[in-house]
């Protein structure tokens, strides 16, 4: 039975070689391809992330490049029907992937992320350098939200300091958190932070700029980033 815990993460960019050089750049990664667009990236022998390019369709709707996280579920279908229920926006079912069901949801803020029931995408880690070890939900206002994720993934929302709200999954295992927090920080959309493990925030920031990506924000043990077209993750020390 599964946790509904992150297991994966992928980015929807404007211009694929230029995202694949950035990342590469910055994290070191390598890349290889399913024939269909798709880009999955390695760090340390271990699966980082997935890259595509930005569909038309999505383009015309002015969505801009992002970071999407992935929760897997035990039932998909049952899931897409308590986020209807508690007020989600289905953008999309697709049960026929390789990979497994996915469904990409908006909860009642705005926030995007995928659910996933199959069991071939795993790439959150402890502390592997390069990949995805944290997602947080960076949101103006938490209690529009914290009734829709524990009634949909049966979480335990447990407030913590400085507006920050704890994630427990039904192991009791810290998993993620929700952050209030200001648009001026986290720009004007609502979404789920990628966090990824470095091993030197410095040295990280200084590729980044290298390489027309921007510094947003910073604190002791962390950087939000954002690449050449906006798209905005995190950066951490484990």
């Amino acid at each position: 039975m599964t946790d509904n815990n992150f297991v994966w993460t992928d980015l929807s960019t404007f211009d694929l070689e230029v995202a694949k050089t950035f990342y590469s750049n910055v994290f070191g990664w390598e890349y290889f391809g399913n024939g269909e667009g798709y880009f999955m990236a390695m760090a340390s022998n271990q699966e980082a992330s997935g890259l595509y390019e930005t569909p038309e369709k999505f383009r015309q709707m002015n969505m801009p490049s992002f970071w999407m996280s992935y929760i897997q579920v035990e039932n998909l279908e049952q899931t897409v029907k308590k986020a209807k229920e508690s007020g989600g926006i289905i953008e999309l079912v697709d049960t026929e992937q390789q990979i497994g069901k996915i469904a990409l949801i908006r909860d009642p803020s705005g926030a995007g992320f995928t659910v996933y029931e199959g069991n071939q995408l795993n790439a959150r880690t402890q502390n592997t350098i390069g990949t995805m070890v944290w997602n947080d939900l960076f949101v103006s206002d938490a209690s529009l939200v914290i009734d829709f994720y524990k009634h949909i993934f049966d979480w335990q929302i447990v407030e913590s300091d400085y507006e920050r709200y704890l994630i427990y999954n039904s192991n009791q295992e810290n998993i993620s958190a929700i952050q209030q927090i200001s648009n001026e920080i986290k720009g004007k959309h609502e979404y789920w932070a990628v966090y990824f493990a470095v091993a030197n925030l410095e040295e990280t920031k200084q590729k980044v700029i290298a390489n027309n990506g921007k510094v947003i924000y910073e604190d002791s043990n962390s950087v939000l980033l954002g690449d050449p077209f906006d798209a905005m993750f995190q950066v951490i020390i484990v």
